[in-house]
């Protein structure tokens, strides 16, 4: 292909990957599946390597990170990107209601537009002729942080807005995490030994403060917009905030519509917070309250600011979720890659309604920052995770006999030598042998995500272990009926049960295979995106680093890891013995067809026929997509016995909604 033809070939593919960037991040409503994105992405990236001129600031390319930064630049906001008034209970709110009133001389009811409160990081993007050219931190208001090569890496964050666009928009948002991101983000980062972050506002910040930019990019950050700075270069500014928004989404930018609300009066708008307090346990994302706005654009200038918020908006905060307890015991836990973990036991006591017992401590320097001992009275917070966390300890209602806990030197579970690797913050087991490594990497290994052996829980593990008759995980394979019914409370019909789970999971799909074999750093998602490039064990193992970086998401951590996993003499064996035990990964090539491409299924309540996973890989396979929770763009939601909340909201929405024979029909019709 010579030059020519190269740069025609590129902006097709350029302007064809925007196109579906915006209907996956913006409009929730994908046209091909992600085998046919990286596709295009893959022959982008091949383009621009054999013509570098090609490559520019706003091509999709560089989401990818570029090199690491000395420090950050400062960054002045144009217009001062102030905090928000808070409103604490009804009374303050309606308090805030009636001075806007009395300054605006209307005893009018105000339309306010109520936003989500996401707790995350603010930011500004500056965009000037439409491309990105400025991502900064809020910093103290009036001057951030340049952190526009991380920002970059966000694929939400558009590097172009849509026509026709202002010639300069200062727009704000919050960058955060979902639930589900942070609770793997974080499962992974104990797993290889690194600090966890305490909830997802943390992580984001964290994520977003990065001075090398593929750190970044690795991260599952996302944005809201909800706001602009200045704009210029527009027909007619929006007279509403609402319409701004509107606005916004249709520039490319993506905003929270679905969750966002226009309501008159002060009563209508606190009912709203009433019933967004009582679902906040289902919201995918971490939400610290409600956002009312004044709409219209006119009365918030007569309104105007004070010294540090403006006086046409402010947050309904939610009451905390946190409690008081004491720390009855500090427990050390060993996971499969040998991180020792210390999770505190606690004083039952209820927060948000959940009964909670432990904490994570996270490691002995979290331990040592927070000064917690055994016996101390603590204030414990669920924020983003099942299990809790000590956010403070009462140092003062210290008796004088609480007992610190000293980092260990040895393994708690077998005894051998304990210590911190250079660059860890975490203690780790350094027997490759320890009993508790192999039982959570069996745990890891049969769980439903990975292999989904059904019957082999952690008793059965501890047994198994206990006997001698798994060593590692292709001893799973050669276990008989009588070795089974050596175990305790293992009957005839158990141990029938069992072998048969494990006969149908040497037939499980490439990625889940990949997923529980537990590489380092490679995750469901990256397990998926390693099967469908390669598309057979054998391909992968002999792929180089070169041909793994030339994949779509996958960085210089994950493709070492990869590679340094199939070098590895006792990982090859492990492997031929697992085949010699009749384990064959299917191969992946991508979804089977596209007949369900655009359509999003959730599922909810129990399955008779199938497993959630199954039924959602049926979806996947038919380029479909499975999602956690429903919205306006569900397609379909699939309710199995005793389904619950997700139902009532489907139903409110319109949402099409299928039984389990329903969906089964459907998915033969395809």
């Amino acid at each position: 292909m010579n030059r020519s033809d190269a740069q025609i070939r590129h902006q097709q593919l350029r302007e064809r990957i925007e196109h579906h960037d915006y209907l996956y991040y913006v409009l929730d409503r994908p046209e091909i599946s992600d085998a046919d994105y990286d596709l295009l992405m893959r022959e982008l990236l091949a383009l621009e390597a054999a013509f570098p001129d090609l490559v520019t600031a706003d091509s999709p390319s560089q989401r990818v990170g570029a090199k690491p930064l000395d420090k950050f630049a400062p960054a002045p906001h144009a217009v001062p990107m102030l905090s928000l008034e808070n409103a604490l209970g009804e009374n303050e709110w309606r308090e805030f209601d009636a001075r806007a009133r009395r300054f605006l001389a209307t005893e009018d009811e105000l339309d306010y537009v109520c936003e989500m409160k996401l707790d995350g990081v603010a930011v500004e993007l500056v965009y000037r002729q439409g491309l990105l050219e400025t991502g900064s931190t809020r910093g103290d208001g009036l001057t951030g942080e340049n952190i526009t090569e991380n920002l970059k890496t966000l694929p939400t964050v558009p590097l172009r807005l849509r026509a026709p666009h202002p010639q300069l928009l200062e727009v704000r948002g919050e960058v955060y995490m979902d639930l589900s991101d942070f609770r793997a983000f974080n499962r992974e980062r104990e797993e290889e030994g690194e600090a966890t972050f305490a909830n997802p506002r943390n992580a984001a910040a964290g994520s977003l403060r990065q001075l090398d930019p593929r750190v970044t990019a690795r991260r599952p950050l996302k944005i809201f917009c909800y706001g602009v700075g200045r704009i210029e270069g527009v027909d007619e500014e929006p007279a509403n905030h609402f319409t701004l928004l509107e606005k916004l989404g249709g520039w490319g930018l993506r905003v929270n519509l679905q969750q966002t609300r226009v309501l008159r009066g002060a009563a209508a708008v606190w009912e709203h917070y009433a019933q967004l307090l009582e679902r906040r346990e289902t919201i995918p994302y971490e939400i610290d309250g409600l956002v009312a706005k004044v709409n219209s654009r006119a009365l918030q200038d007569e309104l105007g600011a004070k010294s540090r918020s403006p006086r046409w908006a402010v947050a309904l905060k939610f009451p905390p979720r946190q409690a008081q307890t004491r720390v009855e015991d500090i427990l050390p836990q060993v996971g499969r890659t040998g991180a020792i973990t210390p999770v505190a036991q606690l004083e039952p006591v209820q927060v948000s309604g959940v009964t909670v017992s432990r904490a994570s401590l996270h490691n002995w320097d979290e331990i040592a920052r927070l000064d917690v001992r055994i016996g101390d009275q603590v204030v414990v917070e669920r924020a983003g995770d099942v299990i809790p966390d000590v956010v403070r300890v009462l140092t003062e209602q210290r008796s004088g006999d609480e007992r610190p806990l000293p980092p260990p030197r040895s393994c708690p579970v077998c005894g051998s030598e304990a210590r911190q690797l250079p660059g860890e913050v975490v203690y780790r087991c350094l027997n490759p042998a320890c009993p508790a490594k192999l039982k959570e990497t069996i745990r890891h290994f049969a769980s439903r995500g990975a292999m989904d052996i059904e019957g082999l829980g952690e008793r059965t593990i501890d047994q198994l272990l206990r006997l001698g008759l798994i060593r590692d995980l292709a001893d799973l394979y050669a276990l008989s009926k009588e070795d089974l019914l050596r175990c305790e409370r293992m009957g005839e019909k158990s141990a029938a049960n069992l072998l048969a789970a494990l006969a149908a999971s040497r037939r499980r799909p490439l990625a889940r295979f990949l997923y529980a074999l537990g590489l380092r750093h490679v995750g469901e998602h990256g397990a998926k995106l390693l099967a469908r490039r390669f598309g057979s064990l054998e391909a992968l193992s002999e792929a180089t680093q070169e041909e793994l970086l030339a994949i779509h998401e996958i960085g210089p951590q994950v493709a070492e890891s990869v590679t340094a996993f199939f070098r590895d003499s006792g990982n090859r064996r492990l492997l031929e013995r697992l085949r010699e035990g009749g384990v064959r990964p299917e191969s992946e090539t991508g979804p089977r067809d596209a007949t369900l491409s655009g359509k999003t299924f959730v599922f909810t309540g129990t399955l008779t026929r199938m497993t959630r996973q199954q039924a959602e890989a049926m979806v996947e396979q038919r380029g479909g997509r499975a999602s956690g929770s429903v919205s306006r763009k569900t397609s379909y939601l699939v309710a199995g016995d005793d389904a619950g909340s997700k139902l009532d909201k489907a139903r409110e929405l319109g949402v099409a909604v299928l039984g389990e024979d329903d969906f089964l029909r459907m998915m033969e019709d395809q």
